[in-house]
């Protein structure tokens, strides 16, 4: 199964590569929330292909929402993480996909057409990038590591916009990203570029694939008050498992 999900993330890269040199339109769905018709290319291209390999499989995609087929088992499908990213020309963007069964994770594949690294985990039998196992960083100090985060669409209204647990934790490490792509975010983690990432307000299709990739390197994941992580909730901190409990006192301080 894992390599017939690689061949059609590889494939809606190849179709977002093609928007991105021959140009695509952009709509908003909300003040700073984008969408163009590669996200909607990717995602046909994506459904269509899963309906046939899979046809008594749910999908759940960004923007065509549900398709209710089965109970047991449900596809994440974000067909372009970093929209925002994609239409500014910036180079950091994937297609996340994933697999859960009665509501755990069980297959992850999260892929960047622009740099060709694609991640990928199942359950129980480690996490790997092109072929190549991956592994967590070993770095316990908090003070010696990198983080990423994110920020919710709402920065500029919502209270909880996360400025607070940013600045702190900045000064308390060597630094925190905000590349702009949850799912590579995890996945950078989980190949021991990043020590930890924590966002908010996320979706399931932004957190699915990349948190059992996560997992798999050895990672530890969990809400951002150290609660056990939902797959289908709206936030997440993973880390190395080293320096878990130094971010948590950060972000529930």
């Amino acid at each position: 199964m894992i390599e017939k999900v690689q061949a059609v993330a590889l494939a809606a890269g190849d179709i977002l590569l093609d928007k991105m040199h021959s140009g695509f339109s952009i709509e908003q769905k909300g003040s700073i929330d984008l969408v163009t018709d590669a996200d909607r290319a990717s995602e046909q291209y994506i459904v269509e292909q899963f309906t046939k390999l899979f046809p008594h499989h749910s999908i759940c995609a960004e923007e065509g929402g549900w398709t209710e087929r089965s109970d047991e088992f449900v596809w994440y499908i974000d067909p372009l993480d970093g929209t925002t990213n994609f239409a500014h020309g910036f180079p950091y963007f994937a297609i996340s996909l994933a697999l859960a069964k009665g509501g755990e994770i069980i297959l992850g594949i999260v892929y960047n057409p622009v740099s060709k690294e694609c991640f990928a985990a199942e359950r129980g039998s480690g996490a790997y990038v092109n072929g190549e196992r991956i592994k967590v960083s070993k770095e316990p100090v908090l003070q010696n590591s990198l983080l990423a985060t994110g920020f919710p669409y709402d920065v500029a209204t919502n209270p909880d916009d996360n400025m607070r647990a940013f600045e702190e934790a900045y000064k308390a490490s060597q630094g925190v990203r905000r590349p702009g792509a949850a799912a590579l975010d995890l996945c950078h983690v989980a190949c021991g570029r990043f020590e930890a990432f924590w966002e908010k307000y996320l979706k399931p299709w932004d957190m699915a694939a990349g948190s059992l990739i996560v997992t798999e390197a050895g990672g530890q994941i969990s809400d951002c008050n150290g609660h056990p992580f939902n797959p289908l909730g709206s936030e997440i901190l993973a880390s190395n498992g080293l320096v878990h409990g130094e971010i948590l006192q950060i972000l529930v301080d």
